[in-house]
């Protein structure tokens, strides 16, 4: 289990079109936001990711790095950053399950076809997403056993604003007795 203020696994990906990720590298004023995602068979996904990519400007004006991961191979990976029409937002690959569970994401079974036509995977990622710290600790984190549901990053926007105005520390750090 990750834990706030604690440093975060690292994390190398191929992307896309931006060479290789490695999150250890990262240089950003605030931190990278990580947003893991089923899978091109996803029709949640493709809506997520469209909101994210066209948000990603407002994440960067606020010094925070943004990209999107899964399990998909480039094939697929390629297919939902055309199905999304990215233009702003980053597409890492290849995730490995043994760190998705690493990252605390549940892995799910195919359950066949989904409503867009295309096969699940036999296993893929359940969503999540993590915001990390420039010194690689963890400040925030949402994970999720289903597609739905999600954190809105509108909504999110405007918390960072106030973390950003405050100086908000990372929260549920605690590790101690209960």
């Amino acid at each position: 289990m990750l834990f706030p203020r604690q440093k975060t696994p690292d994390l190398e990906l191929a992307t896309l079109d931006h060479g290789e990720f490695k999150l250890s590298n990262e240089q950003s004023q605030r931190g990278t936001l990580i947003c893991f995602y089923r899978g091109y068979h996803c029709p949640l996904c493709i809506k997520y990711l469209t909101e994210l990519d066209r948000l990603v400007p407002e994440f960067e004006k606020r010094g925070i790095n943004v990209i999107a991961v899964s399990s998909d191979a480039k094939d697929r990976a390629e297919l939902m950053r055309d199905k999304v029409d990215a233009k702003n937002l980053r597409f890492g690959y290849g995730l490995p399950l043994t760190e998705a569970r690493d990252w605390g994401l549940f892995i799910s079974t195919s359950n066949g076809k989904t409503s867009v036509g295309v096969e699940e995977p036999d296993l893929f990622a359940e969503p999540g997403l993590f915001l990390i710290s420039p010194d690689r600790s963890l400040y925030f984190s949402s994970v999720q056993t289903m597609p739905f549901v999600r954190p809105s990053f509108r909504e999110m926007l405007g918390a960072l604003d106030f973390v950003i105005e405050k100086n908000y520390p990372a929260r549920g750090e605690y590790r101690g007795e209960v």
